[in-house]
């Protein structure tokens, strides 16, 4: 009988002090305030953004003449050569048009035709002054002279020409680029004889797509790059009309400083590609994407919460992204990844200063937590009175 007692009273010291403990420890957690995360969050920072894409363009002279000659014939002389300075008029080669001869004939007999006519009207005109001969006869004369005269110009012309075309000279002062002629050649008008750089400075040619081409305005800077050195430049052309065959865009720049580069050789160059002025930036690592959408978080001071707020976004680098829509210019975005960022998430917000902004998470448990320690209160003392009762009972046998 005494045994069985002293069980029942360890039950009931058991009973209790599971209704009791549980309520002494949850007080102490009561006590501690739990711990929100700590969020860094700026206003979006409205400012220019510029994409650029590297392309390949080649050098060239800012002057440049491409000399063909204007008639066929074998080259007779080559007074140049490739790297060669030369002044403008300067000569350059000859050609053996075999008409030169032929075009001096004709003007020599040209011109003693005229001497003949010239005397004939002369005396004709002493005759006719004194009434030797009639005025249509004098007419007569005075056209043969005239027509002498018209003949002897069109054969000295033509003889000028001859000449011309046989000595090719320079056009312009500078450097010859290319001289693709020998003597004893054969060359005709579609033969590129000889190229020459002007005395001025260097270009770089290059072709865009036409999305780039309406970026690109005269006056843009760029940058080259040739061997490791970089050169800026200036555009300075941009074509309106695309390639018939490639379909791209012509575009040149002119290079401040060449470092002597070389005619024709490739270099590399940086353009820009995409540009957005006035736009709304924020860091790029605060743009998220999911299911094909963008978004991005906003700090709410009022409510010391954020928000998950969908936006448009437009281009970006590697550091900063356009937004479009979404946001306003004042909201603060949350540019620091937290597994604790959803939607209505409570959090606090550092300022660039340091200051610890938003409210405090209060001391105590929750009241969802509280809420439901009642029920365990009340079970625990119906417990409690379950087992007094059946000691009791136990007593009384």
């Amino acid at each position: 009988m005494k045994k069985r007692t002293v069980i029942i009273g360890a039950v009931v010291v058991a009973v209790l002090a599971a209704a009791i403990l549980p309520r002494f420890f949850r007080k102490e957690q009561f006590g501690q305030a739990v711990s929100l995360p700590i969020l860094s969050a700026e206003t979006p920072v409205i400012g220019d953004l510029q994409l650029t894409t590297d392309l390949i363009g080649t050098v060239e002279p800012s002057d440049v003449v491409y000399i063909y000659p204007k008639a066929s014939g074998d080259v007779t002389s080559v007074n140049v050569q490739a790297g060669d300075a030369v002044e403008e008029g300067q000569l350059l080669c000859t050609i053996d048009t075999k008409q030169v001869d032929s075009a001096k004939n004709s003007m020599d007999t040209a011109r003693l035709n005229l001497e003949k006519a010239k005397a004939d009207f002369d005396r004709m005109s002493l005759l006719y002054g004194s009434g030797g001969i009639s005025s249509q006869e004098y007419e007569q004369y005075q056209n043969a002279y005239e027509l002498a005269q018209v003949s002897y110009t069109s054969a000295q012309q033509n003889y000028e020409t001859q000449v011309e075309y046989s000595s090719i000279t320079a056009p312009i002062s500078g450097t010859v680029e290319l001289a693709d002629m020998e003597v004893h050649d054969n060359v005709s008008q579609s033969n590129l004889i000889c190229v020459i750089s002007g005395e001025g400075g260097k270009v770089v040619s290059f072709s865009v797509t036409e999305r780039i081409r309406d970026y690109l305005n005269v006056g843009d800077p760029m940058s080259v790059e040739k061997d490791g050195k970089e050169y800026s430049g200036v555009i300075q052309e941009v074509s309106t009309m695309a390639d018939t065959q490639t379909g791209l865009f012509q575009v040149k720049a002119a290079l401040s400083e060449d470092g002597n580069l070389p005619t024709g050789s490739s270099v590399k160059l940086s353009v820009i590609s995409e540009r957005t002025e006035g736009a709304m930036l924020v860091p790029v690592d605060a743009v998220y994407f999911e299911g094909g959408n963008s978004y991005l978080y906003t700090y709410d001071l009022d409510e010391s919460a954020v928000h998950k707020i969908q936006v448009e976004t437009g281009i970006y680098d590697s550091e900063q992204m356009e937004i479009i829509s979404g946001i306003d210019a004042d909201d603060l975005v949350v540019d620091t990844w937290s597994s604790e960022l959803y939607e209505g998430a409570k959090a606090q917000y550092r300022d660039a200063d340091g200051q610890i902004h938003g409210e405090s998470a209060p001391a105590g448990t929750p009241q969802g937590e509280e809420a439901s320690a009642a029920p365990e209160s009340e079970g625990a003392d119906g417990a409690q009175d379950s087992s007094a009762d059946e000691a009791s009972q136990e007593g009384e046998e």
